[in-house]
């Protein structure tokens, strides 16, 4: 069965109290003195109530991080770190559910441009040919996704860092951020406003920090994920941008680091919901 038509088993997420607990554990090796940026920490979003806890030290000590707010309340925690072994450990509880993204001119502006990994520019002949009887409508994200769903191949370590969407084309494997490159890039070569999301994603195998693409249909962002590695139901909203090069979970500035280690968790209360790609989900 192609992994596009999978199923989440049993009920729905999607009274007022559904709640998700999240959180990572991440540890790198200092070599150089540097900044660090973390962006794992849940977009506060209106609607949800968010119980959280993050604690950065170096070598030990508690380091202080500075919180800077982005777009789309994407949350950055910046620390300035010496030599040694820092570690960050985050942990939320969410409940509840986040009111509609809101919609501004310039978002509909913006993500309607060729980025860094998803070059749109490159699709524009090719997005018609496949697409184009789909015009702009729901009927052309579930084309989309299957299309990409079908064609690659889940695959960790098939791709590289600086990959776009055109690599994962040709390569036909990739990872989550590759799917969503791709996914995004065909929906704006086809007037599609789409960007990228990271989300923690309860159901996720395997379990990691989960990237989504994000399309304006119908008056509203609607979720596009050609993985279907997790119902998108129950997926909470971390950072949001044109793609991989504004929602990475960890940037690195100035000096050297070494990842030595990354834990993700993500769980619901109860059961997953229920989920299927010709369904219209926006993230909650």
């Amino acid at each position: 069965m192609p992994a596009w038509r999978r199923r989440a088993e049993v009920t729905d997420i999607g009274s007022a109290e559904a709640k998700r607990r999240v959180g990572a554990e991440i540890e790198v090796e200092v070599t150089e003195p540097t900044r660090l940026d973390f962006q794992i920490a849940v977009s506060r979003q209106p609607g949800i109530d968010v119980d959280e806890s993050l604690v950065i030290e170096l070598n030990g000590k508690t380091l202080e991080p500075r919180e800077i707010l982005g777009q789309h309340q994407t949350r950055i925690h910046v620390v300035e770190a010496g030599k040694g072994t820092v570690t960050a450990s985050y942990s939320a509880t969410v409940v509840g559910q986040a009111d509609p993204a809101p919609v501004s001119d310039i978002d509909l502006i913006t993500y309607l441009r060729p980025s860094r990994y998803a070059e749109a520019d490159k699709f524009f002949g090719f997005a018609a040919t496949e697409f184009q009887r789909y015009g702009a409508s729901v009927t052309l994200l579930e084309n989309v996704s299957s299309w990409v769903g079908t064609r690659l191949s889940y695959v960790p370590g098939s791709s590289d860092p600086i990959d776009g969407a055109t690599d994962t084309l040709l390569a036909g494997a990739g990872v989550c951020r590759d799917y969503a490159h791709l996914v995004i890039a065909l929906l704006r070569a086809r007037n599609i406003p789409s960007r990228l999301v990271a989300v923690y994603a309860p159901g996720c195998e395997p379990m990691d920090f989960h990237a989504v693409a994000e399309a304006f249909v119908d008056g509203a962002w609607r979720v596009v994920d050609a993985t279907c590695l997790a119902p998108r139901q129950s997926m909470v909203r971390i950072a949001t941008g044109r793609d991989a090069a504004d929602t990475a979970f960890l940037d690195n500035h100035n000096g050297a680091i070494t990842m030595q280690n990354m834990v993700v968790t993500a769980v619901v209360d109860g059961d997953l919901p229920q989920d299927s790609v010709d369904e219209l989900v926006s993230l909650h």
